[in-house]
């Protein structure tokens, strides 16, 4: 129940960080909003420590090349779904980053040489159709932030493969202490290269996002840059900590009360809802990525069965 309710608690947390990136994405570029919720998510995760009474000897690793390629596949991950969200209905983008499940199914086989049944691989299929809904090739033109959705979707599968390589020496913390470092890294050279906006002026929402000139916060909008930042720092650990104290074909799909959450915040706070062609995209997503996780829930049932009759650990 603990991780049931952490899974839960963290989705609808990270769902307030989509919100404040899509509200924010209008008015400042994203290496901005990028750095003041880095800055946020470190000052959280030092506070943390602090009242837990451990030491920052935490952040120390023995693996800095492995930290630097997940940190480079996440930051990746979040750029491109920013750029996407930046463009696309909240809900619309929500669905295609939830194919995410199905492409660790496919990421499993290929890094990792796992056996896929049939079941599974139909799933993928399934799953597949709803992102080629949601890309609207019948509009006459394929969407381009929904690709950048899929691309980020790629690399945060891919980030799992990572973390789950990484777990045994690495804590939740520490993993994210290198995150946000790089953030920081990252978005102080982007607002160097580009923040003065001599590459502004595209009429492309996500380019313009990308793009658009360094500008002060105002008294305002400051709630939502404090929004993300808290969102992503206490949300990403509470999913962390969910997928420590409990199986993970167990945790997975709750993580998918982020998809109403986004048909929620959408309706609220942007007065989008979802059309027909999205609602079945959605079904689609959903439905495939949830049934993955509940053969793979099935399939690990079965495997620990097999292992206690033949007395194996």
């Amino acid at each position: 129940m603990t991780g049931i309710l952490l899974a839960l608690g963290g989705s609808v947390t990270l769902s307030i960080n989509d919100v404040a990136i899509k509200f924010l994405s209008g008015e400042y570029p994203l290496h901005e909003v990028i750095l003041f919720r880095a800055l946020i998510g470190l000052v959280f995760l030092a506070a943390l420590i602090r009242l837990s009474g451990q030491s920052f000897a935490l952040f120390k690793t023995r693996r800095p090349m492995d930290h630097l390629i997940r940190v480079s596949i996440v930051m990746v991950s979040n750029v491109t779904y920013f750029l996407g969200l930046a463009a696309m209905p909240l809900a619309d983008a929500v669905a295609v980053a939830f194919v995410s499940p199905l492409l660790v199914t496919l990421l499993s086989v290929v890094l990792l040489g796992e056996s896929v049944g049939p079941r599974r691989w139909a799933a993928v299929a399934v799953g597949m159709v709803g992102v080629l809904i949601m890309l609207r090739p019948g509009a006459g033109v394929i969407q381009p932030a929904a690709i950048l959705v899929l691309i980020s979707a790629f690399c945060y599968a891919s980030s799992h493969m990572m973390t789950r390589k990484m777990r045994g020496t690495e804590s939740a913390i520490t993993l994210s202490f290198y995150v946000q470092c790089g953030f920081v890294l990252v978005s102080l050279s982007m607002g160097l290269v580009a923040g003065d906006g001599k590459f502004a002026g595209s009429s492309d929402p996500s380019l313009a996002f990308l793009f658009r000139p360094w500008v002060w916060p105002a008294a305002t909008d400051l709630p939502a840059f404090a929004a993300t930042g808290l969102a992503v720092a206490v949300g990403g650990l509470m999913i962390s900590q969910a997928y420590r104290v409990c199986e993970a074909g167990l945790i997975a799909p709750f993580e998918y009360a982020g998809m109403p959450m986004a048909i929620f915040w959408g309706v609220l706070i942007f007065g989008t809802w979802p059309d027909l062609t999205a609602w079945v995209g959605i079904a689609l997503i959903c439905g495939a990525g949830l049934y993955t996780l509940w053969r793979e829930t099935i399939r690990r049932q079965q495997e620990t069965r097999f292992d206690t009759r033949s007395g194996r650990v």
